[in-house]
């Protein structure tokens, strides 16, 4: 990417252009369809026939229908809807730090979100299952060493479940992300699908896979991070959106036809405006095609691997790295104070984030504290370029090593040292020391 000075930019999280910023396939594709017709979808083109049979063509039986939307909360919104009329039931099971979009009904399912301060908290029909978060959730690999975490996690689900029967309260729907990214780039731990999908299904719900920020072979292996739990494992209902358009507004939503059926029959028709529109469908197929075209899960697999090795490395070099985990073109660099008490260096995430763009490189911070420094480039992310983000890390964390770093939390550290007319503004002399006791207050090294 490039700001308005020309200054060149590595991105490393932007997971919406999927397949590269301005891909001349997917540009060519929305300048053609644009120029011969784009309307609303009260009208049959071809091009929305063609995205949905390629659509559920990539996702195991039964899951055969597809609804078109215009975003990723859309999409979860009416996953939502097809879930309660089909089950009958209303409660929702979501998991804690989770992300599903920012409209109200959605808001009301995402912990992110209604656990902040003016975030209107919990709503009683919505249950929070802890995150599974096997290095600094609840269960920790260190403490349960040999476990089986994934059914230890899933067990928390079907305790909710027993206690909103005993309740009187019934389920409609657990949702979750299929690889949890704004709660800290959490892989989910085998066995933990398998068992909350019994455990809902049992309830009498649904599960709802939510792919918005995961799908489209980002993992690599698969088309869809749900399956990396195994083949076997098939959601109800899957969102997705994001990637789909490599920056265009299309989204979707797949579901079984017994679902979909149970929603035609109430007589509230679905109709979205834009949703499906030609432009949005000729998009989404060209991205379709480039990803298949150019192998672009094989390189997700190839890259992310070499990517992953080589934070490995790292972090035997660096002790504030506490964790790195990921699979294909989705990784998360867990910072610690203290590898032990695995205390979140939240100070020092930020820290790197603003030195890594000072160095031209593009990252983002997530997770409850805000000390994963997770990255989701797009994927056509080469090895050069994962290679340049791991040297320039190093260097980072190197600089960093014999400093006490406690920045102002949420404070820009290029403003900062804009505002010390005696800090040196050359890049190679950018090496900072920040007092623990007056952590405003920032000076040379």
């Amino acid at each position: 990417m490039y700001d308005e000075k020309g200054e060149e930019y590595l991105d490393c999280i932007n997971n919406v252009a999927h397949v590269g910023h301005c891909h001349p396939d997917v540009v060519r594709a929305t300048c053609d369809q644009v120029a011969v017709l784009n309307t609303n979808n009260r009208y049959l083109h071809d091009e929305l026939v063609l995205c949905a049979r390629k659509l559920t063509s990539l996702m195991p039986d039964p899951l055969s229908v597809c609804f078109f939307v215009n975003s990723g909360s859309e999409a979860n919104d009416l996953a939502l809807r097809l879930a309660r009329t089909h089950t009958k039931n209303y409660d929702i099971i979501t998991l804690d730090h989770a992300y599903h979009g920012h409209l109200t009904s959605i808001h009301d399912i995402s912990p992110y979100k209604f656990n902040l301060p003016g975030g209107g908290g919990k709503q009683e029909w919505v249950h929070v299952a802890p995150c599974p978060d096997v290095y600094r959730g609840m269960f920790k690999d260190v403490d349960h060493p040999g476990k089986d975490l994934g059914k230890m996690y899933a067990d928390e689900v079907r305790d909710i479940c027993k206690k909103a029967r005993d309740e009187g309260r019934t389920i409609a729907a657990f949702i979750a992300e299929s690889l949890q990214s704004c709660g800290g780039q959490i892989i989910l731990p085998d066995n933990y699908l398998r068992n909350v999908f019994r455990y809902v299904r049992e309830a009498g719900g649904v599960c709802i896979a939510d792919e918005v920020q995961v799908g489209f072979g980002r993992v690599g292996k698969h088309w869809w991070a749900f399956q990396l739990q195994g083949e076997d494992i098939v959601p109800d209902i899957v969102t997705m959106g994001k990637p789909m358009g490599n920056g265009h507004p299309v989204a979707a939503v797949i579901t079984t036809r017994e679902i979909a059926q149970n929603f035609n029959d109430t007589g509230v028709s679905y109709f979205n405006t834009y949703g499906g529109n030609p432009v949005s469908c000729a998009v989404a197929n060209a991205v379709i095609d480039v990803v298949e075209r150019q192998k672009l899960r094989e390189h997700a697999t190839r890259v992310g691997n070499h990517l992953l090795n080589s934070l490995r490395q790292l972090a035997l070099k660096h002790s504030i790295i506490g964790d790195v985990r990921g699979v294909g073109l989705f990784l998360g660099i867990e910072l610690v104070k203290d590898r032990d008490a695995r205390t979140p260096a939240t100070a020092e995430a930020q820290h790197v984030l603003s030195r890594m763009k000072e160095e031209y490189v593009l990252l983002s911070t997530d997770g409850p504290d805000q000390n994963v420094l997770k990255m989701k480039p797009p994927m056509v992310f080469t090895h050069e370029n994962a290679d340049h983000v791991v040297k320039l890390l190093d260097e980072v964390l190197t600089e960093m090593k014999n400093l006490e770093v406690s920045i102002e939390e949420g404070s820009p550290v290029r403003q900062k040292i804009a505002e010390d007319p005696d800090y040196e503004s050359s890049r190679s002399e950018k090496k900072i020391k920040i007092d623990d006791r007056r952590p405003e207050k920032m000076t040379k090294a």
